[in-house]
């Protein structure tokens, strides 16, 4: 029988649910225990990164996740974690201690720097190919008072590669995350605003408070903003618990991949296709790295990225199954124009594009060293519904 794992069910292609198997849900395991003195906790998988976040808040720390408060803490840190912390802290695996893990023959391990190591430095990055992480020991930080919020700026080529500038040139204490996509009517952007492209971006700095303004002010004067809610808050605001629910389920075409920079002919190339969809909705992400997450040297975990500089995600969403294909042609094609040097791609947002694209996310001796971990703990690779790493043999 084919096993889904399911943490938060935030699989894009469905990896959190299977039709005919088994679903080892894990939502209900939420228990989290915070040494705040040694800036530590130990989380069960069924959390939330906004329940996290929001329990950790409370002592005035925190551990970088993504950027949506509902994803799962499982699925996210076990693929990497990139997130508003990313350049001050790095992703979300540096900050992972330890972790209980059930095997494929129904060991539960504790693995970390010394027992079981290998499994310790697949698990960093190999997403769920080699068991059920059920606990996470996290390091915390000293994460309480941030400038941050929603910056809202008119796209423009010059606009769009301005932004990418500024963000590259910020000290690492700020990570930002720009979404490219025509305005949806949000009632805080003026009438005419709407259905334009925008700049939709989130900023976060998390370095000294007295210097936040400074920080952001160039991103403030790239174009006047449509709107403007950057502010000093405390960490959990900018990361809520849980988004609203409802019954619109779209479907996404969408595709990721590493760039080495945006100029403004690339900006061009991105607004140019972002008009051109026909999805209900349509966005270029657009997050800079480096920081504290290059530091780390690329054999240390099973992430091999570290030297990445810019990821971007494109996607194009839709409502019914007989428009798959004119979104799926576009959202491949707009990725196979941006695509530069770097032919990396992070695995948590991978879609259903084949095992070239799985080992991307793990080149070079990074696949050949997880496909040997796998045969040691997975031989009959039941862990498969996922971004699949089969056993080597």
């Amino acid at each position: 029988l084919e096993l889904a794992i399911r943490s938060g069910g935030h699989s894009s292609v469905g990896h959190s649910v299977s039709d005919g198997g088994i679903v080892l849900d894990l939502s209900n395991m939420r228990d989290l225990q915070i040494d705040a003195k040694g800036r530590t906790a130990w989380a069960q998988t069924g959390l939330t990164a906004g329940e996290y976040t929001s329990t950790a808040g409370a002592h005035g720390l925190a551990t970088g996740f993504g950027d949506t408060g509902s994803v799962g803490i499982g699925g996210i840190t076990l693929g990497g974690g990139i997130g508003y912390l990313v350049r001050k802290y790095g992703l979300t695996i540096d900050d992972l201690l330890a972790a209980e893990v059930v095997t494929a023959d129904g060991q539960l391990l504790q693995v970390d720097g010394n027992n079981h190591p290998d499994l310790f430095w697949a698990i960093r990055g190999g997403g769920g190919n080699f068991g059920v992480a059920t606990r996470f020991q996290f390091r915390l930080h000293e994460v309480d008072t941030i400038m941050g919020g929603m910056l809202i700026l008119p796209a423009t080529p010059d606009s769009i590669a301005a932004f990418i500038a500024e963000a590259d040139a910020a000290p690492e204490e700020l990570s930002t995350i720009a979404n490219v996509m025509k305005a949806p009517p949000m009632p805080f952007l003026p009438p005419e605003a709407h259905g334009k492209l925008i700049i939709m971006a989130m900023l976060v700095y998390a370095g000294d408070a007295g210097s936040g303004k400074s920080v952001i002010a160039p991103f403030r004067a790239i174009a006047k903003p449509l709107a403007d809610m950057l502010k000093p808050m405390r960490y959990p605001e900018i990361y809520p618990a849980e988004e609203g629910g409802g019954e619109y389920h779209p479907v996404a075409a969408a595709r990721t991949l590493f760039v080495d920079s945006i100029d403004r002919s690339t900006a061009e190339t991105i607004l140019n296709y972002l008009q051109a969809s026909t999805g209900a909705m349509a966005v270029a992400q657009l997050r800079v790295l480096g920081g504290a997450m290059a530091r780390v040297p690329t054999d240390t975990t099973a992430f091999a990225h570290r030297n990445s500089r810019i990821m971007v995600n494109v996607a194009a969403l839709y409502e019914k199954p007989d428009e798959k294909t004119t979104h799926e042609v576009w959202a491949s094609d707009f990725a196979a124009v941006l695509r530069q040097g770097d032919e990396g791609a992070y695995v948590n947002f991978l879609g259903d594009e084949g095992e070239a694209r799985i080992r991307a996310a793990y080149p070079g001796q990074t696949w050949d060293r997880l496909r040997s971990i796998k045969a040691r703990y997975d031989p009959t690779n039941l862990f498969r519904l996922n971004q699949n790493i089969p056993p080597v043999g």
